[in-house]
């Protein structure tokens, strides 16, 4: 039975957390809860979420550069979590492969997730939103990435959700925790500190795939439109969105909210 968010907090050994003091201690026992974890590997990590964290369990993937890593080593322990991947209509044609591929291989119980209008329809009444600036980009990412992503956590109704960030990827992810909580809801960023090295020698060592494009200098890839090369850019923060943004929102969802 997975242990309840006061349980988790008193495993701290912060004592009673007073109403008055609540989210004061509260904080206190995640900062714990984080140095223990940066001591562990990070199978254990995924392994001590599993067995204490509240369900349901959720894995989630782009199916990016290094998306292998994190979709083994999760279902490994776990082989039924369901596996959100949101679709936007427009990735590139090597990442559906990728997807089909990984599915297969790792035999993932898959769950797509779209925006309810289509690609062409969301054009027809808005035109290319990618190419409107930031407040485009916004109101696209929004539409096609954020409110699918908080459906889906939605109806799966989840209690702790597992993600593949990590600190070396971006600027916008140098403080990602291994461990986060909004609400009843719990957040594992099991290989936050991985470098590169980590992720090669994992992936060499399970005979896993890098995403098709990235031998061709793709590091961070999402949609077609929003999505260089780093050989094109002068840096991996401008790879996606022009440079404009480097996050499109769905690590920022309020888990609290859902």
């Amino acid at each position: 039975m997975a242990t309840s968010t006061a349980e988790i907090l008193d495993l701290t050994c912060l004592g009673e957390i007073s109403a008055y003091d609540e989210r004061a201690s509260r904080q206190r026992a995640l900062e714990h809860c984080n140095r223990v974890f940066e001591a562990r590997a990070a199978e254990a990590r995924v392994e001590w979420a599993l067995e204490h964290l509240p369900n349901r369990h959720v894995l989630t993937s782009s199916f990016g550069a290094q998306a292998a890593v994190s979709l083994h080593m999760v279902t490994t322990l776990a082989p039924d979590i369901p596996v959100v991947f949101i679709d936007t209509g427009y990735l590139f044609p090597e990442t559906y492969r990728f997807v089909d591929e990984l599915t297969e291989r790792l035999q993932l119980n898959l769950q797509v997730h779209r925006s309810d209008t289509s690609p062409a329809w969301q054009e027809a009444r808005h035109g290319r939103r990618w190419e409107q600036g930031i407040e485009g980009l916004q109101t696209y990412n929004h539409e096609n990435k954020v409110e699918p992503m908080e459906r889906a956590l939605r109806d799966i109704g989840i209690g702790t959700w597992f993600a593949g960030l990590r600190r070396e990827q971006a600027a916008t992810r140098a403080r990602v925790p291994l461990l986060d909580w909004s609400g009843d809801r719990w957040k594992v960023h099991p290989i936050a500190d991985w470098s590169d090295r980590d992720v090669f020698v994992y992936l060499k060592n399970n005979a896993l795939p890098y995403h098709p494009l990235w031998d061709q200098g793709f590091v961070s890839i999402g949609d077609v439109h929003t999505t260089r090369s780093l050989r094109d850019v002068g840096h991996a923060d401008e790879t996606r969105f022009f440079g404009l943004k480097r996050e499109c929102g769905l690590h920022e969802i309020d888990l609290s909210a859902v």
